[in-house]
């Protein structure tokens, strides 16, 4: 029986392991097959013809061959588009990576979310002031697409339509509820409204993204804890990464300084 092989499949790598002195598994996210692991043979190696091209936020055409759990790469090159994001945005990419891999099953494909995950990664690497909204709407997308999203335009256990002028929360366990007055973050039903209707709508992320603008501080700590929740882990390692960053850079203060 011939083995099946997938040629020039648009991807991202999304993490690598190694896997022997001279070769690595990858992790990549592709437009029809998914989530999908693969043995890059040689690619350590100083001639490897892969060495150069399979990073992480570049946009690729890969080709495997074999039926097991983990495929055979066998090509691959730059697919072009934009360049890598840098800096902040660079970790702000690997977090969107990081989400991937850790609500994304193996072999589930999701075209339309790949096609919202080039156009963020692009985004991230041309507009370093929207970091934050690009993630929120990402976010929110994923979490859709995924079907761990609640809706956002009835309550969760009632099902009543929002009111426009009322406070909600969102709740990994039974979706939107109305706030209570020890609810330190909250949106207003015509905001959670809005949302919903950016991520029915024809160009969802940038749609969404403008619709995060003026809710993200209040947004941000509710979908956190939903990731949490679905994803089984407290802090992401990203997220943990860029933290530790933040208290580098920070200037220390007397208080900070050890005492005799």
């Amino acid at each position: 029986m011939a083995t099946r092989r997938t040629s020039e499949e648009p991807a991202f790598v999304l993490h690598r392991y190694d896997w022997s002195e001279s070769s690595l598994i990858l992790e990549v996210f592709t437009r029809h097959h998914g989530r999908i692991a693969l043995v890059a043979k040689g690619v350590k190696k100083p001639t490897s013809q892969f060495r150069p091209v399979l990073l992480p936020l570049q946009p690729l055409l890969l080709s495997w061959g074999g039926d097991a759990e983990v495929r055979t790469l066998k090509a691959a090159q730059w697919q072009g588009g934009h360049v890598m994001p840098t800096g902040e945005a660079l970790i702000s990419g690997g977090y969107l990576n990081e989400l991937l891999m850790r609500l994304l099953a193996r072999d589930d494909p999701h075209a339309g979310l790949f096609d919202h995950f080039t156009l963020a990664v692009q985004l991230l690497a041309e507009r370093g002031d929207a970091q934050q909204l690009i993630l929120r709407a990402f976010e929110l997308l994923l979490l859709r697409d995924t079907g761990l999203l609640p809706d956002l335009a009835h309550e969760g256990s009632t099902l009543a339509p929002l009111d426009d002028d009322r406070a909600y929360v969102l709740v990994p366990e039974s979706g939107l509820r109305p706030a209570h007055g020890d609810d330190a973050h909250h949106l207003s039903g015509a905001q959670w409204l809005a949302l919903q209707q950016a991520l029915d709508s024809h160009d969802p992320l940038i749609t969404t993204l403008r619709a995060c603008a003026g809710a993200q501080q209040a947004l941000q700590p509710q979908l956190r804890q939903l990731l949490h929740y679905h994803s089984g882990v407290r802090v992401f390692q990203t997220r943990q990464l860029m933290l530790d960053m933040q208290a580098i850079a920070r200037p220390r203060t007397p208080s900070d300084l050890p005492q005799s």
